[in-house]
């Protein structure tokens, strides 16, 4: 599929989902799919700084500055 045919797909299935709904459900629509869209790149993100990489396999460490460094290191 070309970059051109997926955008006017996308934008049909848009109007599809808007045909016959008041402004607040399409804004609501708009809403849970804009969480959809972030909870998906939150899981690639986590997967390729987490998964399958024993240097960033702790969370933690993310938020917390290496903190299993420190603990390693004593």
């Amino acid at each position: 599929m070309q970059s051109c045919e997926l955008v006017t797909l996308v934008s049909s299935i848009a109007c599809c989902l808007a045909q016959g709904r008041t402004p607040d459900e399409i804004a609501l629509l708009s809403s849970i799919f804009d969480q959809l869209g972030d909870t998906l790149d939150t899981i690639a993100a986590h997967q390729a700084l987490c998964c399958g990489n024993d240097k960033n396999d702790n969370i933690d460490d993310i938020f917390f500055g290496f903190q299993g460094e420190r603990r390693r290191e004593r």
